[in-house]
């Protein structure tokens, strides 16, 4: 989740509301499109932009777009549940389970990483690193790993961690920009590896349709890893420190297995079983907090990070309360083609929201859209949360221009996973539920 500090200045926050919402109905005078491209999605648009160029106010900026576009559509446009007040408080009643299912699982899983990184097993993994180039591409390899079940924001700050300490904190930017890759990539696959593919699993798609990406996710992998790590070798070789004594908690680890295991247990369940109530409850969230406080007598979670866990969640489901809001019969077509730009435009705009889009939208084939927004952010530092994370841990990945120099690798390892993909399983587009 992004880094959320101290707000803008009223001024600037109230001048970016105004802009926004003086702006609409000039705009949808002649009608709801201008230049073919709906109001809505202009002022979507505009929220997405103000989240990349005021990074440091995220949330804000994320609440002013909620707010703007709730009005306009209240005011002008109505929704498909109605129009006026009636109209939005019956479309956020139908999306309310799908929003608390995410606050849940977003908090719970920031608990449920630092559960990891306490355990001692962080310390152990650098352990398991060879020396030359080799070293910095396991590392690689094991955030990679750690991402299939962590979130991809907790694998890039324990891989970071780790690489500061092995590598001294002297990181090259192409392996800075790796360690993102690898924590976004190592998600796609996996329901519980990311937000976007947890949010396509709520939607009732089976996580059999996410897997294949992981083809498109190992072949990316190897086409940055091997350059990234030459990178890395030749700026700084790998120093291991073979004498340090390290305990892993155990215990720990259980907690952490517990509430995976519980949290698939469930969506498995209330999909096979229950599926006619899915809408009705936010099933899986709670499975992820009742077998986090089942857990409490065994090992506590670090409660201090709920105040930031939920602003960073807040900001997210703005974003995807937007979403949900836009009219999506009026995008293009699903496609291959369609979900190769969105790996792109996932670099510049937050993935959450487009993910939210394409399953509303439906006719997409998931492992595709998977490893699209999901891998895409990684083309740019901010283009995903877990870029934004590590990038406050090493503020000199803070650079458009370093980024883009010297990650190269990045983009070329998205074109070689997405059509290594689109060659070996073929574009499928399946319905979700």
């Amino acid at each position: 989740m992004y880094s959320i500090v101290r707000g803008p200045p009223v001024s600037r926050l109230l001048a970016l509301g105004a802009l926004l919402f003086f702006a609409s109905p000039a705009l949808a005078a002649d009608g709801p499109e201008v230049f073919g491209i709906p109001v809505d999605f202009i002022l979507f648009g505009a929220t997405l932009l103000a989240v990349a160029l005021f990074h440091h106010y995220v949330l804000q900026v994320a609440l002013t777009g909620l707010v703007v576009i709730s009005a306009y559509k209240i005011a002008f446009t109505g929704f498909k549940t109605g129009d006026g007040f009636g109209g939005f408080a019956a479309h956020m009643g139908h999306e309310w389970v799908l929003l608390v299912n995410l606050l849940c699982l977003l908090v719970g899983f920031a608990l449920l990483a630092r559960h990891f990184e306490d355990s001692g097993a962080p310390e152990v993994l650098p352990r398991l690193l060879p020396q030359g180039w080799l070293g910095p591409f396991v590392l690689l390899l094991i955030i990679w790993v750690l991402s299939g079940f962590l979130d991809n924001i907790a694998a890039a700050l324990i891989g970071g961690t780790i690489a500061a300490g092995v590598f001294k904190r002297r990181l090259h930017a192409g392996y800075l920009a790796a360690i993102v890759a690898a924590s976004n990539a190592g998600g796609a696959g996996s329901v519980v590896g990311d937000t976007t593919t947890t949010m396509i699993w709520i939607a009732g798609i089976s996580p059999l349709q996410v897997m294949p990406a992981y083809i498109a996710s190992a072949v990316a992998l190897v086409v940055f890893a091997i350059p990234a790590s030459l990178q890395q070798h030749r700026y700084q070789p790998i120093i291991r420190d073979l004498h340090t004594a390290h305990r892993i908690d155990w215990a720990r680890l259980g907690v952490v297995a517990f509430m995976l295991v519980a949290a698939v247990a469930t969506n498995v369940t209330v999909n096979l079983t229950f599926a006619a109530y899915a809408d009705d409850f936010p099933f899986f969230g709670v499975a992820v907090w009742v077998a986090l406080l089942l857990a409490l007598p065994v090992r506590k979670p670090e409660w201090s990070l709920l105040p930031d866990a939920v602003k960073g969640s807040v900001f997210l489901l703005s974003l995807v309360a937007c979403a949900s809001m836009m009219p999506v019969e009026k995008l293009p077509l699903a496609s291959w083609q369609t979900t190769l730009g969105l790996g792109f435009v996932s670099a510049v705009f937050d993935n959450i929201p487009l993910t939210a889009l394409a399953l509303k939208q439906g006719g997409y084939d998931w492992d595709f859209l998977a490893f699209a927004v999901g891998y895409g952010g990684s083309m740019l530092w901010f283009g995903s949360s877990a870029g934004v994370a590590l990038a406050n841990l090493f503020p000199e990945a803070k650079s458009v221009g370093r980024w883009l120099l010297y990650g190269w690798h990045i983009p070329i390892a998205y074109l070689a996973g997405f059509f290594a993909l689109l060659l070996i399983v073929g574009w499928a587009p399946r319905a979700a539920g």
